[in-house]
């Protein structure tokens, strides 16, 4: 039987057709270079945990470092990997080996790594053109002008040399952007784990506070990443933010070991990683279990802002949309809970064309989602018929230029963060009673047909709900 480092249910199949589509957006005589991720060393003889390189994973499904994909524009698709090596394999771990990979990776052809600078320049030869991923891997502008001068070398025999390089990612996001049914259902799986780890952190610290015990951010991000690992994710998909009280108005916050109090809020940011897709949920809840009336009103103010966002999630709108609509409910909440003077600022459309509303929401409410946790995709409409028309604004607060273009229209498999926030320092003139309050709530969303779906929802956002969650916590 043979041996792989492939999981159990691994489907060639998906990722051969991706590397059909691809080839077929190349053009005549052209041909793809994709090299993975390098492992990076963290200290002596010690490096950081390994993570493919996301692009070369679309296409290949292949996790192991030190390799290269080639695709040329007939779809022959050719594999560099590392070779079988048993005294390595006992230190490292298994490797696939060219001589397994065509097979069970459903390529052409595959050969050692270490072959790649002597057998690219032949695959380069006669090819009009060379794609490959722009500013993506430290020096392989470098390697390709190394490759190209080996085949200008032959020119005298009569091969012809790659006239055109072209920036792969613009093609590769595109294909991106689009989530798939197995890439929609895997994003599922990873949104549920990363929810049961919210649930389990929100009840830990009611749990360890009715206890009299000392409650810590570590306490808590240990929790989620128990979880995450528990439920078959391979990684966080990016540093775990656990923030409580005045440390959630630290947007990037990491976890470290500030108390947890009683009467304090927690804003937890963490998903899990699961088979190269990410999640990326954000709950903020009572460290004790109970929201007090101003946390609550902040609370339900951003939750109203989230919803609103949720309703503008559809089919046609565009992705400015969501948070356009969020920023209006926030705005008006501002003014009526006095965060906002309106003598000072003016009405609620004053607000919203000055950007007053900044000081206390400062980013924006979503961002794309998918192998990547903020994921490639363009967020402007255009097309090589239709480019995008820019008009020209001053930002109302730095007084700098911006180049407004056409927002992206949303469409069914597009994968999106609805994550609307609020966050008050200590400032005059604002009442004191919400100081130090930091207030997010992010969602994982699919568009489709009729809107989209949630499919972060195994944790409530409900402030009645968390609650009644958090009492359930009690021994």
């Amino acid at each position: 039987m043979q041996v792989t480092t492939l999981p159990p249910d691994f489907n060639a199949s998906i990722y051969a057709a991706r590397r059909a589509r691809l080839a077929a957006a190349l053009g005549p005589d052209s041909i793809a270079l994709i090299p993975t991720a390098p492992e990076r060393s963290r200290n002596r003889d010690s490096d950081y945990l390994y993570r493919h390189d996301s692009y070369f994973y679309y296409l290949s499904g292949f996790t192991e470092p030190n390799a290269c994909l080639v695709i040329d524009s007939r779809g022959h698709t050719t594999l560099f990997c590392q070779p079988k090596d048993p005294e390595r394999e006992i230190w490292d771990g298994l490797r696939l080996g060219p001589q397994a990979a065509p097979a069970l990776l459903a390529i052409d052809a595959a050969h050692d790594i270490a072959n790649l600078d002597t057998q690219l320049p032949r695959l380069l030869e006669n090819q009009t053109s060379v794609w490959y991923p722009f500013a993506t891997h430290d020096g392989l502008e470098g390697q390709v002008a190394m490759w190209l001068g080996k085949v200008r070398a032959r020119v005298r025999f009569g091969v012809q040399c790659p006239g055109q390089q072209h920036d792969l990612c613009a093609v590769l996001d595109e294909m991106r952007l689009f989530k798939d049914a197995h890439e929609q259902a895997t994003m599922r799986r990873a949104a549920q784990i990363s929810a049961i780890g919210h649930i389990r952190a929100m009840q830990l610290s009611a749990r360890m506070l009715r206890q009299g015990q000392d409650v810590r951010e570590f306490h808590l991000d240990a929790e989620l990443l128990h979880e995450f690992r528990r439920q078959g994710s391979q990684y966080p998909a990016y540093s775990s933010i656990v923030a409580a009280g005045a440390n959630a108005c630290v947007l990037h916050y990491r976890a470290d070991a500030a108390p947890v109090r009683s009467g304090d809020l927690v804003l937890i940011d963490a998903g899990c990683e699961l088979d190269g897709y990410a999640s990326d949920i954000t709950r903020t809840f009572p460290a004790n279990g109970r929201f007090t009336s101003p946390q609550r009103a902040l609370y339900e103010l951003v939750l109203a802002a989230q919803e609103a966002s949720v309703a503008a999630t559809r089919p046609g709108a565009r992705f400015t949309d969501p948070h356009e609509a969020a920023v209006e409910v926030l705005a008006q909440g501002m003014l009526h809970l006095g965060l906002l003077d309106k003598n000072k600022v003016g009405s609620l459309q004053d607000v919203i064309e000055k950007r007053a509303y900044f000081a206390f929401y400062m980013h924006r409410t979503s961002h794309w989602l998918g192998m990547d946790v903020h994921d490639c995709g363009s967020y402007v409409e255009s097309s090589p018929n239709k480019p995008a028309t820019p008009s020209v604004r001053q930002d109302p607060l730095s007084g700098e230029a911006i180049i407004n273009r056409e927002s992206r229209v949303l469409r069914p498999g597009m994968v999106l963060t609805l994550e609307p926030g609020i966050y008050v320092r200590p400032t005059e003139g604002v009442p004191e009673q919400f100081w130090n309050i930091g207030i997010r709530i992010e969602d994982d969303a699919i568009v489709n047909e009729s809107g989209c779906e949630l499919v972060s929802r195994g944790v409530p956002v409900n402030p009645d709900e968390i609650e009644a969650l958090m009492r359930e916590a009690i021994p």
